[in-house]
């Protein structure tokens, strides 16, 4: 069971003792924010912003507390993807389809699902405006909204997209085009990049190179492929040990890494891609590439930029270990959005979502939070098509590992625990709140 357990990170929920961060007594959770509601059309105890993995896990959990009548879920989407499998659908490993179901087969039965675009929050008023200028009131709120692409910002995209030689595994309009381009190459430079932001799954940019290198050994085309990693970041893996072990595969299967180079522009006409120089700014170098892998500048979506709920940046700020916000005590945070200085990930969702439900199973009691989260997130690092390097750390990019072995090695049974094991219990076990009946952790801390 330890292998299920990991496989969503669930059960590496640990006990442990909340410490509020300082200034955090001020506004203590045991006092409500309990400002006048807007004028809304409708009323929620738990209104839920997103229907990713962090909202969809969280309706489920409120839905037991509070009952499936009082929580709602705004969502837009009319599809649910699983994106870690992405990586592999770019690599002509898996279908796409098999990424996809339709987001009213995920939503909680009997939970709201509010087909809408949230527009702007007041959490003053305890409440949220959505398109067409609908007010939703809430008691409490999980915002949940992940994280935006920006493909705009690098000159030349996303129209680059419409020429050959060029994809990316974070759009479901272009994660096809990788394994295109990968089937399609001849000869020349393929470069994989690194954006100068935040991103999600940090360690996907790299996986799709490691994939496509095997992929061009395997048809007898590597003698003729140049492959280059051109990462804005100073250091291959922000863990040593994760990172020393993927040095030395990168040195083994030669594989030229050029840190602080930041793409700028691809002219997709010319098959040139322009990267800043970030240890020289303003200075730019222009590489030719016979199949070029993009990861696109992320950020946090608009409707949370100058927000009263986020930070100076446009996260949602929550305190590091209970998920509560650090200003209004019914607010709360999870994945992508916030800004917890962890990687993001879906497994650090599935550990977050543990501490977050008994944060606010114990604040809807008028109690302090004692659950604690200490950063806990998962990044199998696909090394092959049949090996993974498990990495599993804390917010102080310390090794956090599961098994009794060492995780910093290739091996084929983590790489079908993520290929195989991993969506089957995403769809059928996380989204439906079933992991920490189903798993345990049977190794020490």
């Amino acid at each position: 069971m330890a292998a299920i357990g990991v496989a969503l990170s669930c059960s590496c929920l640990r006990p442990g003792v909340w410490l509020l961060k300082p200034g955090a007594q001020k506004m203590s959770s045991l006092g409500l924010h309990t400002a006048a509601r807007c004028a809304a059309k409708d009323y929620y105890e738990v209104l839920v912003l997103g229907g990713g993995s962090g909202g969809i896990t969280m309706s489920a959990r409120m839905k037991r507390k509070v009952g499936a009548e009082n929580v709602a879920v705004v969502e837009p989407s009319k599809t649910h993807y699983y994106q870690p499998l992405w990586t592999l659908v770019g690599a002509g490993a898996k279908q796409l389809e098999t990424s996809a179901r339709p987001t009213e087969s995920v939503m909680p039965k009997g939970v709201e699902w509010i087909k809408s675009r949230v527009m702007a929050l007041d959490p003053d008023k305890n409440c949220i405006r959505l398109e067409n200028d609908v007010k939703i009131s809430y008691k409490y709120l999980i915002i949940a909204l992940g994280i935006s692409l920006h493909y705009e910002k690098i000159k030349g995209l996303p129209e680059g997209f419409h020429h050959p030689k060029i994809g990316s595994n974070y759009s479901v309009h272009t994660v096809e085009k990788t394994w295109k381009a990968l089937q399609d190459f001849k000869e020349g430079n393929a470069i994989f990049t690194f954006p100068n932001t935040p991103v999600k799954c940090a360690g996907a940019p790299q996986k799709i190179m490691y994939l496509s290198e095997a992929y061009w050994r395997k048809t007898g085309k590597r003698p003729k492929a140049n492959i280059l990693f051109n990462t804005s970041l100073g250091v291959i893996f922000g863990v040593k040990k994760y990172a020393d072990a993927l040095t030395e595969i990168i040195k083994e299967r030669n594989i030229s890494v050029n840190y602080k180079r930041n793409l700028v522009e691809v002219r997709a006409d010319k098959q040139e891609a322009v990267f800043e120089n970030l240890d020289k700014p303003g200075v730019t170098e222009v590489y030719q590439y016979e199949m070029l892998h993009v990861t696109p500048p992320m950020g946090p979506p608009d409707v949370l930029i100058n927000s009263p709920v986020s930070d100076e940046i446009g996260w949602v700020d929550v305190n590091k270990e209970t998920l509560q916000h650090t200003k209004y005590p019914n607010v709360f945070g999870i994945g992508d959005c916030t800004n917890l200085p962890t990687s993001k990930t879906a497994a650090a969702v599935a550990a977050q979502s543990g501490v977050l439900d008994k944060t606010i199973s114990l604040v809807m009691k008028n109690q302090l939070p004692t659950k604690k989260y200490d950063g806990y997130t998962s990044c199998p690092l696909v090394t092959g098509y049949n090996k993974v390097i498990l990495a599993e750390f804390d917010y102080n990019a310390q090794p956090l590992e599961t098994f009794p072995i060492d995780q910093s090695k290739e091996r084929i049974t983590m790489y079908h625990m993520k290929a195989d094991m991993m969506p089957f219990l995403y769809w059928n076990a996380l989204l439906k709140f079933l992991c920490m009946q189903i798993t345990s952790r049977s190794s020490p801390r």
